[in-house]
């Protein structure tokens, strides 16, 4: 009830945008879409506040950093961590998709193959995963409840392989095989990133060289001459 009243000082699309954003920081995430309106808006009128009475040029300053606070604190505070939460359970995917295939082999059930995967992973696309099955456990339905976890979770490719979970609990579609096709994209995905990675290092290097040695190099070289220039 409390935020109903924020609807109506926020535009409903940048409300949509930023709810989405925060969503993708998972459920544990530790503000919710209006805390973090609430604070960027807060601070940028006291920092146009302090600028603007307390600075030479406050008149121009303070327009001028509001802004920049205000476009900003929405990069570093939420799509810089989306980007690293996007990563990371990347990372985490493909170790945890080839378990749950493992488990289905033996464990058919989804649900059951799941809830004995996740006891064993201790990983935050495992903790996202938990929580579906508890939310399953409190009354929403299992494929509802992978819909509400798609919303959480800022990768498409994992998002793509929980659409394939969820077709499979509606139609009761044999998920081994597709999912193995998921688990197949995520490898070659990960080696894609390596190669990428691989590819960047001499460019790291030159730039190390014309920072650090080549400086040293050309002292080395101009030693003498400066001795000479600069002892008698």
């Amino acid at each position: 009830m409390k935020n109903r009243a924020f609807y109506h000082i926020y535009p409903k699309k940048t409300i949509e945008r930023i709810e989405k954003k925060v969503n993708y920081l998972g459920f544990t995430k530790k503000m919710d879409c209006f805390t973090f309106l609430n604070f960027r808006f807060l601070t940028c009128f006291l920092l146009f506040i302090v600028i603007l009475f307390f600075t030479k040029y406050g008149v121009v300053l303070a327009f001028i950093i509001s802004f920049l606070f205000y476009v900003l604190s929405e990069r570093l505070l939420l799509d810089e961590k989306i980007k690293k939460r996007t990563k990371k359970l990347e990372n985490e995917a493909l170790f945890f998709f080839e378990i749950l295939s493992l488990t289905l082999e033996t464990n058919p059930y989804l649900k059951g193959a799941l809830e004995l995967t996740t006891k064993n992973i201790d990983s935050e696309l495992s903790l996202e995963f938990q929580k579906t099955l508890s939310d399953v456990k409190m009354g929403k339905s299992f494929s509802e409840s992978l819909i509400l976890m798609k919303e959480r979770i800022p990768s498409e490719a994992i998002n793509n392989i929980l659409l394939t979970l969820t077709e499979s609990s509606i139609y009761g579609n044999n998920i081994q095989e597709s999912l193995n096709n998921q688990i197949d994209y995520l490898r070659e995905k990960k080696m894609l990133e390596i190669k990428a990675e691989i590819s960047k290092l001499p460019t790291k290097i030159s730039v190390i060289s014309v920072l650090f040695f080549v400086p040293i190099m050309l002292l080395i070289i101009l030693a003498p001459v400066l001795l000479d220039f600069f002892l008698p």
